[in-house]
């Protein structure tokens, strides 16, 4: 009774597609982060030379 128990969960896969599923949701969010830390970079770049130029226009 208990190899046969052994053998069915060597042979059962349905716990393997989830751990796909949760590393491939993982490699999306991670490249999210970084995408958007460097969206924010350049965002607060653009925002600062927009600040300077209104200031030696109003200079």
């Amino acid at each position: 009774m208990k190899i046969q128990t052994l053998s069915n969960l060597l042979r059962d896969e349905s716990g393997q597609d989830l751990i796909e599923y949760a590393l491939v949701a993982a490699i999306i969010g991670l490249a999210a982060v970084a995408a958007m830390s460097t969206l924010a970079s350049n965002i607060s770049n653009a925002f600062s030379a927009v600040g300077s130029k209104l200031s030696s226009a109003v200079a």
